[in-house]
């Protein structure tokens, strides 16, 4: 299962992913991963999660950030929920050009049975065809 939290730069979208994250805490069975591009909010994260700022690892590019959430899915098979804060931020892409990297989240969703929450800065109208499925 895939969700997208959107709205415009400064709506709360990335309040609202900590807020899912740390509620989930109580009811998941399996662990929990957060990945942005920033340490702003590691201490806002319940200290079960594993928080992750991909600035320390150089990811960059939409390929790159597939290998990458792979590889830290790959790393741990008890993997409950994913929650990615600002994919296109850290693709350093348009939104609208990123649907082979929401493929292949589907695909690993559906796969290993997991729960990725994904934050996009654009209204809810403007989100591309591909990803409007998500919501």
């Amino acid at each position: 299962m895939i969700k997208i939290i959107c709205g415009p730069k400064g709506s709360g979208k990335t309040k609202r992913i900590i807020d899912l994250a740390n509620g989930a805490v109580a009811e998941a069975k399996g662990h929990l991963v957060f990945i942005t591009d920033t340490k702003r909010y590691m201490y806002d994260v319940h200290r079960t999660i594993r928080f992750i700022d991909v600035t320390d690892y150089a990811v960059a590019g939409e390929e790159a950030l597939c290998g990458f959430v792979k590889g830290v899915i790959a790393g741990n098979y008890d993997n409950e929920y994913i929650y990615l804060d600002g994919a296109a931020r850290i693709a350093g892409k348009a939104l609208q050009d990123m649907a082979q990297l929401f493929y292949m989240l589907e695909m690993i969703a559906e796969k290993r049975s997991l729960g990725i929450y994904l934050t996009c800065s654009c209204a809810e109208e403007d989100l591309p065809e591909f990803a409007k499925k998500y919501l």
